[in-house]
């Protein structure tokens, strides 16, 4: 296990589903979102955010040892969500990983691999997942000195400009495949994904 908690950020509307919940689609008999979070807690503390409720979602974790953040705002986008999950973060912590909920190739494993380049390259301040040609994806982890700049962050853009800002730390680690980018977004992506397990 690690120190470093994990955010999970899974308060994002599935506006792309026509009325479907992404996270909530069944995935080895459970919604993806309990799979994902079940997967980093081998690895790591985890804070999901999560919309406001009612919402089908926590009921997802239900007796899973996950630490919830109601995100009120968070229609704004993904950044509304990092800044609430931040709030629960100790001040302890040497670094804080960002994990999308929604990446159904994702394992256990590869969310060690990126904890385990903190140690590895400690010369850097941002560890991030990539597929096997090299594209960037996640999960991400910042260290501790970059979460002021986490925290100012708005809209839905992600941590974009503090990877940018700071890519001359940035190491990108190759996970198997497409282990760190394939997101499914419509209910189209989801047949095709099915098919090809």
């Amino acid at each position: 296990m690690t120190s470093i908690p994990i955010i999970l950020l899974a308060a994002g509307r599935s506006s792309r589903m026509r009325g479907e919940d992404k996270l909530m689609q069944q995935v080895d008999g459970i919604p993806l979102l309990r799979r994902t979070a079940q997967r980093a807690l081998t690895v790591g503390p985890v804070i999901a955010a999560l919309p406001p409720q009612p919402n089908p979602r926590y009921a997802a974790l239900n007796g899973l040892d996950v630490q919830t953040a109601e995100i009120p705002n968070a229609a704004e986008g993904m950044n509304a969500s990092l800044r609430g999950a931040l709030e629960h973060v100790g001040p302890d912590a040497s670094a804080v990983m960002i994990l999308l909920a929604d990446l159904p190739d994702l394992t256990a494993t590869d969310i060690q691999r990126i904890c385990d380049c903190v140690k590895t390259h400690p010369d850097k301040l941002i560890w991030r997942g990539a597929d096997q040609h090299g594209a960037p994806g996640h999960p991400v982890v910042f260290h501790q000195d970059l979460l002021p700049e986490l925290l100012t962050l708005t809209g839905d853009t992600g941590a974009r400009s503090v990877l940018e800002h700071h890519k001359d730390r940035l190491h990108l680690e190759p996970l198997p495949g497409r282990h760190a980018t394939l997101d499914l977004d419509t209910p189209e992506d989801w047949v095709a994904w099915r098919e090809d397990r």
